[in-house]
């Protein structure tokens, strides 16, 4: 803001009622994950734009916005590389077991390799993708790396434009059928709401792994956690809930099969500099 006769305020707030309070009189709001609701919209009268430093735009109403006149912004390019080497790291953790064998020896069992059972080579396992944009794609070139074959479902992209990804475009179901991990790289928007459905999530591969980098609201909760109880499915890598910060009593949380993180996959120094 060098040069600008500008008054530039860092606050963090996350309810609306916050941000009324404390962005009344705001020009421009520079955003992560601040909920920009039509109510907050029409209480900040002076404000004509919003930036927000990250990919998605769920957190803000898009419509609200444009009828109030202000202009949105974002950064698509902001954390390619974090999420999708994250996607990569809960991946290969989950794979190897690694999550079992911590607490093994760390309760003091050292002959635990039968924690491990099951763990399979990657060029044995297929990675399925759903969503194949600029994460998607990135995630894929990194799993060819340690060998995995990659399926993707896209229904906005051409196949000839995944298969020049580097990975085989099949429909929704047959990646659910034959993929030994199922990887999560699309959006939150009114389609991709709920479409890891228990119905979803009961077609997947036995022994298959669920990841989430992406958004909340896209997987049925209950139902994984019940489906990995249940040992149709090995375990889940979890970045993003439907409710943030997660429920103590969120079923997920109770499962030794589940790693999770707080959101932090978009997180490194580079990508918040």
């Amino acid at each position: 803001l060098d040069g600008l006769t500008a008054e530039f305020v860092e606050k963090t707030l996350l309810t609306e009622d916050a941000l009324i309070e404390q962005c009344r009189d705001a020009d421009a709001l520079m955003i992560l994950r601040e909920p920009i609701t039509a109510r907050v919209l029409a209480e900040l009268k002076n404000l004509k734009v919003i930036g927000r430093f990250g990919v998605g735009l769920d957190s803000i109403d898009i419509e609200a916005a444009s009828r109030a006149g202000v202009q949105v912004t974002y950064v698509p390019d902001a954390n390619l590389v974090e999420v999708s080497t994250h996607a990569m790291a809960l991946i290969l953790a989950l794979a190897r077991r690694l999550k079992q064998f911590d607490g093994a020896v760390r309760a003091g069992r050292w002959a635990a390799m039968t924690d491990g059972a099951g763990i399979t080579r990657p060029d044995r396992q297929i990675l399925g993708l759903i969503g194949f944009g600029q994460i998607g794609r990135l995630t894929a070139e990194r799993a060819r790396v340690f060998g995995y074959h990659v399926i993707a479902y896209d229904p906005h992209m051409p196949a000839e434009r995944i298969t020049a990804g580097g990975a085989e475009p099949v429909g929704f179901d047959e990646l659910l059928a034959r993929a030994d991990i199922v990887s999560l790289h699309v959006p939150a928007t009114p389609e991709t709401r709920n479409i890891m459905s228990a119905g979803a999530l009961s077609r997947m591969k036995e022994g298959a792994i669920l990841i989430n980098v992406s958004r909340g609201g896209l997987v049925d909760e209950v139902a994984l956690a019940d489906l990995i109880r249940r040992r149709h499915l090995a375990g889940a890598g979890i970045d993003t809930f439907e409710q943030e910060p997660p429920s103590p009593d969120n079923p997920l949380l109770a499962l030794d099969a589940v790693l999770v993180s707080p959101h932090a996959a978009h997180y490194s120094t580079q990508s918040y500099a």
